[in-house]
């Protein structure tokens, strides 16, 4: 497909940032559109990837991070050993960006807050994209200098979730 490419936010504390970057990119895929998602800061099996893994290679899902913990129960090796981790991730995205035409970064923003990666090597990667490569970035905040960079802004609030009362992740719904 022969269109410029344009870059994508959903962010905010809201639920379903990673599910719309999922719906654009099954949607791609009913369009013929190769799609690559990169998972940053997530371990866990989730239903979506269980899903994806029957689209095959229209949707390749790359996450190679080992399995910790929140961000903010990890030791200061445990952090060493994730920003080397986020490093290698982030190349590996940035060579998937010239084999797709959908990349998503999930939780990229979330490498950005808190401090796993600079900005500044996002936003050039934004300002040195392939041309028609669609990006579309997921996470709870958003630097200014990425979000001058986007075409699309989705802020995505939460209003009320049953995480607030003590609930817990349920299969199928929030995994």
């Amino acid at each position: 497909m022969l269109q410029k490419g344009l870059v994508h936010a959903y962010y905010g504390d809201g639920k379903g940032k990673t599910t719309a970057a999922i719906g654009l990119g099954i949607r791609g895929i009913g369009n013929g559109l190769k799609v690559t998602m990169v998972q940053f800061l997530k371990t866990k099996v989730t239903g979506e990837l269980e899903a994806l893994e029957r689209l095959g290679n229209d949707f390749k899902v790359y996450r190679f991070e080992s399995p910790k913990g929140f961000y903010h129960q990890l030791n200061e090796a445990e952090k060493e050993m994730l920003k080397t981790e986020v490093s290698n991730e982030f190349e590996l995205a940035v060579k998937a960006a010239l084999e797709c035409d959908i990349l998503i970064l999930d939780e990229v923003l979330g490498v950005i807050e808190n401090n796993l990666m600079e900005a500044g090597k996002l936003t050039e990667f934004i300002k040195n994209k392939p041309q028609n490569l669609e990006i579309v970035m997921t996470g709870r905040d958003l630097p200014e200098e990425v979000k001058d960079l986007c075409d699309y802004v989705s802020e995505i609030i939460s209003i009320k979730h049953p995480y607030n009362t003590g609930a817990g992740a349920r299969k199928g719904i929030e995994y």
